[in-house]
């Protein structure tokens, strides 16, 4: 299942850089928008919040949902597409 993983990161000046490291554990991901990352997982939505939750701060806000049938973009590099169209309905 595709999910999409957005964020909001309230602190001010915070380096994130363990929650990014996180995401990227799944083993297909991809990320060309600033706060906002797809990733393929057979886990749960509740259960990717559950583990990305201990690499943000109290005020910081997190979503994840599982993505739908249909998705339009514009402006992505080829490999961006690419990567869309072949991921997409896992």
């Amino acid at each position: 299942m595709v999910y999409c993983i957005g964020y909001d990161l309230n602190s001010p000046g915070k380096d994130y850089k363990d929650l990014i490291e996180q995401i990227k554990t799944y083993d297909i991901w991809w990320h060309h928008l600033d706060s906002t990352w797809f990733v393929v997982s057979d886990k749960t939505a509740s259960e990717i919040r559950d583990h990305l939750s201990k690499y943000i701060d109290s005020n910081d806000e997190l979503l994840i949902f599982k993505t739908g049938d249909s998705w339009a973009g514009k402006g992505f590099s080829e490999k961006g597409y690419k990567w869309l169209h072949n991921n997409w309905k896992k």
